[in-house]
């Protein structure tokens, strides 16, 4: 039957959300509407408030506007049972989780062009060192670059390999050399 679920499925599903604790703030929203999603709990994001129905309401509107109500309700606790503290407290309280959903994206917004401002510039200052190996050193900033892409910001192969040689001390000059008169087929 849609709509219903137990509490262990519910625990269960939910289990699965990352704490927002606003580095994760992308994988935090995708899992809390997978799980909305699968609860059957994602009505009131997707739907405007029915009438508040009354006396002389049909029943079918009744049973639409305590659908939706529910939907409503649990929607909130349960993305308010996922969001710190720290961070709660700077997003202003709704009682419609469309609303709440949409106050939460404006706080993050600003924070992902911080945060992507913030990978750019390790990206580009980063330089091989003698602590890490050159595989962990390219694997470190491909890294990097796949945090930039979850953050909407597109970064080509091509730029990405001129970043890693760019990134490689003036030991590795002969291969930048061999790299850069290659010619790809």
């Amino acid at each position: 039957m849609a709509g219903v679920f137990s509490t262990t499925t519910l625990f269960n599903d939910s289990s699965r959300i990352p704490m927002l604790s606003g580095e994760n703030y992308t994988e935090w929203k995708d899992k809390i509407l997978l799980t909305l999603g699968c609860m059957d709990l994602d009505l009131a994001l997707h739907e405007n408030e029915p009438s508040i129905f009354t006396d002389s309401s049909l029943p079918n509107e009744n049973v639409a506007y305590k659908r939706w109500e529910r939907s409503n309700r649990l929607s909130l606790m349960l993305i308010k049972s996922h969001i710190s503290q720290s961070i709660r407290g700077s997003i202003p309280d709704c009682d419609r989780v469309k609303a709440y959903m949409k106050a939460i994206d404006e706080q993050f917004v600003s924070s992902d062009k911080a945060l992507a401002s913030t990978f750019m510039k390790k990206l580009a200052s980063m330089t091989l060192d003698k602590s890490r190996s050159v595989r962990k050193h390219i694997m470190e900033m491909r890294d990097i670059a796949a945090k930039l892409k979850s953050l909407k910001v597109e970064i080509s192969e091509s730029f990405l390999k001129h970043f890693i040689l760019n990134s490689l001390p003036s030991e590795y000059t002969p291969f930048k050399i061999s790299y850069n008169t290659h010619k790809e087929k």
